[in-house]
């Protein structure tokens, strides 16, 4: 513990309490799961889950005052089920090269397509990728695609005897079947949590993505800021004010909120006012609207 020193607590401590708020509300959601209706576990069991996909992210930047296997081991446990920590560490890395931002070959994060790939596609899946770009398409179906882009791709490194990834997913899925078993323990069988608490935790996660990005000839200007509340800020570990985030990345979450307070005009500047007041805002416009048309228009 002798990493515990006045630095740490000065710089790391908020997320540290972070993270002890998500696994003990996580633990006693799995607990008491019996005594609590589905209406109750499906909004915590989503939040927390969501909170723990933010926990991850501010591991990858920052909390650097720890040795290098305790900040792996905080943010490890896969309660989110679907991606193994160190691909997504891996890929949201790559994720953070801003002048590939977009691009659908080189931004791991991109939701466009290339224009062969929507000429080729067939009408159903023109509608799917259409629909993607609604909140409501993005919140429904969006987890299943980004599984089913997940699988496809994992299929063709293995088709290609690309085995880097072998390690990551043999530690991932069995601490997958861990998690499980101590869910089992207290009574919630697997389907139960994958419908109840992961895979609504996944969607709600897609909602902090949904217009993070837009294609734009400047990098700065693909960037967007979703001045939310304290609700969605805490949620989201303030990574909604994406702007600040991506010209600063190893800032500490909590420091994220009085930095663009104080810099707000010059950051919308940044980004040629790429900005929204609210999840609310985005809803009105895009819930059944698409936000962007899948093909990239400059590509």
């Amino acid at each position: 513990m002798a990493f515990i020193t006045r630095k740490f607590l000065e710089h790391d401590g908020p997320t540290f309490v972070v993270a002890i708020a998500i696994y003990a509300g996580w633990f006693l959601l799995i607990r008491f799961n019996a005594a609590l209706p589905w209406w109750v576990i499906v909004p915590i069991g989503a939040y927390l889950i969501a909170w723990h996909f933010s926990l991850q992210h501010e591991a990858i930047h920052s909390l650097r005052g720890v040795p290098g296997w305790l900040r792996f081991a905080i943010v490890f446990p896969p309660l989110g089920l679907w991606f193994p920590y160190p691909l997504y560490r891996r890929s949201h890395s790559i994720h953070h090269r801003d002048n590939n931002l977009t691009d659908p070959d080189l931004d791991t994060e991109s939701y466009y397509v290339w224009r062969t790939e929507w000429e080729r596609g067939g009408a159903l899946r023109r509608a799917v990728l259409l629909i993607n770009q609604t909140l409501l398409g993005r919140l429904g179906n969006g987890p299943l695609l980004r599984l089913w882009k997940l699988a496809r791709r994992e299929a063709a490194r293995l088709g290609h005897r690309d085995f880097s990834h072998v390690s990551a997913w043999a530690i991932h899925i069995p601490a997958v079947a861990v998690l499980f078993w101590v869910c089992h323990h207290y009574g919630m069988v697997w389907w139960k949590y994958v419908l109840l608490m992961a895979y609504p935790g996944m969607s709600l996660g897609l909602l902090r993505a949904f217009i993070e990005h837009r294609a734009a000839h400047g990098a700065s200007e693909r960037t967007a800021s979703v001045e939310s509340n304290v609700l969605f800020g805490l949620l989201f570990l303030n990574n909604n004010l994406h702007i600040a985030h991506h010209l600063q990345p190893t800032m500490q979450w909590y420091r994220i909120p009085a930095h663009y307070r104080a810099n707000r005009d010059a950051l919308l500047q940044i980004n040629d006012h790429f900005v929204f007041r609210g999840y609310a805002e985005i809803a009105r416009r895009y819930l059944v609207r698409p936000v962007f048309h899948p093909v990239h228009p400059f590509l």
